[in-house]
């Protein structure tokens, strides 16, 4: 396949011989011709020696009227894209090919025992020949089809067949001829020996779509969609058939992603090609496994207003889609309305929803569709149980998922690896890597094998928890039992180590993999991009840049941002910003992402201005600040001293309804205190709380130090004033002080049994207003620090 792609690019066109003088649009050729036998792949050879197949003899001798004109038959075609097998059988047992498929293969090998073709035409071939003079085209189409659904070699014989009318005249529609060749060389995994079957100056509406066809059923999704565009140019419209086949082919190989979607439908819009139910399915499966089942929504809409009844597969696809972006609501309305149009959900059906409770936290409910699944009659399989169990595990209910584990074993399921990773992933996520022991003595006890993908998790959850020891100890224990380690089990690795600090020995890995023949992917290039990048080294990040593309692979929008990221961070702004026109000249667009990561570098330098000119230019390039961003932004303004910037920044977020978030309000707060209003500090943690945002170790510990605290300036000595002035100062202007029921408001909330618990006593808050005589330190800290959690304000100075 990559010989025949290599030297189609290299000749640019399409081969054929030398057409002979008189013939048709499509030349013929003799069955030794030099430019078939080359090709080096010895199992996609066209030609070699033949018997007529079983299939075949069935197919031309079972008629008793043989040259006999063909009875019409009334078929209806309106719902059928092409003629089926059986109607193709009948058609061609109208007529006796026998004699011909025989001439044709005692030909064959005739021909291939001889140096030389035969210079003169045989008077046996000529009189049959004008035996068959009278057949009509259509049949000698049936008979092609015939031929080509049955074995390989009858594919040849069909070709032959192809050949010999047009040396003889028999059949004008050769192009029709030529493109059932190739539709059926295309199902036969020969894109090659079709692709030598067409001319670039003889392409034709037929040919084209059998070529398109034949590359999206191989899968080579990128020289249909350039044939798909050549025919437009050429002024000619596609086939709806080929848009099914180039969607269902994306679907198959999980290509399929929202723009190319995009482009397809809108090719389908513009072109006015009608779509059948088949292409409508097929349309609204592919929006739904593009992530984007608001198209597909209103696509099924139109499909349900025409009267057309979608696909059982379309709407699993659909609940699926609606499931993993959260719509559970929606996706059980599609369901039910499954249900009540008479469509039957099987277990795919059932799953798809499952997932989606699965995917929400909706343990309840995934449980009910379960029960009502088993009730239906529909027994659940191996997937049904790993998402119950995935589902247990992701609440922390380890029981209730060995309870599982025992029905399935009860049911003849067999649990296999994927389960028990589903579980080993849900204690990974949760930090809980100990338990890793726990799921693979579980596994043992189940006669479950851990295969490659238990390994990498179990490797990641160790690197995610910093056990190197244990990420090596595991990928040792590997490949002891003979299991490869992929690109994800090496990137892992990397991966793990780089973010530990351990940049040589993840180097070292690297250069292990590069030996072990795994050849590293697009994500280990950025991996170790970013760790050279880490240690500043840049001739090394260059290198690797000029090896990933050696080795065919582009750098991606992950690597522009890493790349934009290391640069920002290590004061290299123009590298940075050359990185982002590079990345733009060619045709990939920046993400947000990348301009959180250059904001956030200015901001660490202080640099407002610059930070301010790349949120600018994100706007411009039509992207939404994040609220990364945004907090990157204001770090910027407060670095540089600038607090109503910072404030404005916050006004933004308010406006554009983007809630602010504990990073915010800390960030400002520290802006603050770095242009001594201090006073102004209690006010931006009173909204934080009143905004429901719980306030972290930082932020209490900013507004205990920094605000409420003791006489502690920690380093910020305002000018002029001594700390215990401006404590003095700052509990005057606190707001909870302009009310005289301050002292209550706080007894109000704190009860005694709360003040007990942290030692202190009620007379002592009663002093609150006066001067309280006392050493560091104080023992009301630690009930300060949870009152100001709640959001309430001790008052009490200290001299």
């Amino acid at each position: 396949m990559l010989q025949s792609v290599k030297y189609y690019q290299q000749t640019n066109m399409l081969l054929l011989p030398v057409p002979v003088p008189g013939s048709t649009r499509f030349p013929s050729f003799q069955l030794a011709s030099p430019i078939l036998i080359r090709h080096h792949h010895h199992h996609h050879h066209m030609f070699h020696l033949w018997s007529l197949s079983a299939t075949t003899a069935a197919a031309v001798t079972n008629s008793s009227q043989a040259h006999l004109p063909p009875i019409p038959s009334s078929t209806s075609t309106s719902n059928s894209r092409r003629r089926s097998f059986d109607d193709d059988q009948a058609a061609v047992s109208r007529y006796d090919f026998s004699p011909l498929l025989t001439f044709l293969a005692a030909k064959s090998m005739s021909m291939s025992s001889s140096a030389s073709s035969p210079t003169s035409l045989d008077p046996a071939e000529f009189q049959l020949a004008e035996s068959y003079r009278a057949v009509p085209a259509p049949f000698w189409h049936s008979l092609l089809k015939s031929l080509c659904s049955s074995s390989s070699s009858d594919i040849q014989l069909a070709y032959a067949v192809v050949s010999w009318l047009q040396k003889h005249n028999l059949c004008f529609s050769y192009e029709l001829l030529y493109s059932i060749l190739i539709h059926a060389l295309g199902r036969s995994e020969k894109l090659y020996e079709a692709f030598l079957l067409s001319h670039r100056q003889s392409l034709t509406p037929l040919t084209y779509n059998a070529l398109i066809g034949a590359c999206a059923r191989n899968g080579d999704l990128e020289k249909a969609l350039h044939l798909m565009s050549r025919m437009r140019q050429d002024g000619y419209r596609s086939d709806f058939v080929n848009y099914s086949l180039i969607i269902q082919s994306l679907s198959r190989s999980n290509k399929i992603d929202s723009p190319i979607m995009l482009k397809l439908y809108r090719e389908i819009e513009s072109e006015s090609i009608e779509i059948d139910g088949q292409l409508y399915n097929d349309i609204i499966a592919g929006f739904a496994k593009a992530g984007e089942p608001t198209q597909a929504m209103h696509l099924l809409a139109m499909v349900q207003a025409t009267g057309l009844s979608p696909k059982t597969a379309t709407l699993v696809a659909l609940i699926s889609a609606l499931g993993n972006c959260g719509r559970v609501v929606e996706a059980e309305a599609i369901f039910e309305e499954m249900k009540e149009g008479g469509l039957q959900p099987r277990t795919r059906a059932y799953n798809a929803l499952l997932k989606g409770y699965v995917k929400a936290a909706q343990l309840k409910d995934a449980e009910s569709i379960v029960s009502q699944m088993e009730k239906s009659g529909i027994s659940p399989d191996e997937h049904t149980y790993s998402l119950l169990i995935d589902a247990y595990a992701n609440a922390g209910r380890w029981e209730s998922a060995r309870i599982v584990l025992k029905e399935m074993e009860a049911s003849n399921v067999q649990p296999n690896s994927y389960v028990f990773s589903r579980i080993l992933a849900s204690y990974r996520d949760r930090g809980e890597w100990q338990k890793s022991f726990q799921v693979l003595r579980e596994m043992k006890s189940s006669g479950v094998r851990p295969d490659r993908h238990f390994y990498n998790v179990m490797i990641d959850t160790f690197g995610k928890s910093n056990c190197l020891d244990h990420v090596m100890a595991t990928f040792e224990r590997m490949l002891s039992e003979g299991i490869q380690p992929d690109t994800v089990t090496w990137n892992t690795l990397i991966d793990c180590h780089c973010k530990s600090g351990h940049h040589k020995r993840a180097e070292e890995l690297f250069e292990e993999m590069h030996q072990s023949g795994c050849a590293p992917c697009a994500t280990t290039y950025n991996i170790m991009i970013n760790s050279f990048g880490e240690q500043q080294r840049w001739v090394e990040v260059k290198g690797l840049l000029g090896k990933m593309q050696a080795q065919g692979l582009l750098p991606n929008i992950v690597t522009y941002t890493t790349l934009v990221d290391i640069y920002g961070k290590s004061g290299r702004f123009n590298d940075a910003i050359e990185c982002l026109e590079v990345m733009k000249s060619a045709g990939l667009k920046p993400s947000p992402t990348m301009y959180n990561a250059l904001i956030n570098a200015y901001a660490q330098r202080g640099l407002s201005e610059q930070a301010l000119n790349a949120f600018r230019v994100m706007r411009a390039d039509g992207l939404k600040p994040s609220l990364l961003a945004l907090n990157s932004l204001i770090n910027a303004f407060g670095e540089d001293r600038r607090d109503a910037e910072a404030f404005s920044v916050l006004q933004y977020m308010k406006e554009n309804d983007l809630k602010p978030d504990v990073v915010t309000y800390t960030t400002l707060m520290k802006t603050l205190i770095r242009v001594d209003k201090f006073y102004k500090v209690p006010a931006v943690y009173e909204e934080m709380i009143l905004s429901r945002c719980t306030p972290d170790r930082k932020a209490r510990a900013m507004l205990r130090n920094h605000d409420l605290g003791w006489p502690s300036c920690n380093g910020i000595q305002p000018q002029g004033r001594s700390c215990s002035r401006v404590w003095e100062e700052r509990d005057l202007s606190h707001p909870l002080n302009k009310h005289e029921n301050s002292k209550s408001k706080f007894t109000s909330n704190y009860g005694p049994q709360f003040l007990a618990a942290h030692g202190v006593s009620q007379s002592l808050l009663e002093t609150n207003g006066e001067v309280v005589e006392r050493a560091e330190p104080h023992p009301i800290g630690p009930v300060r620090e949870e009152a100001a959690d709640a959001g309430l304000f001790l008052n009490i100075r200290v001299q």
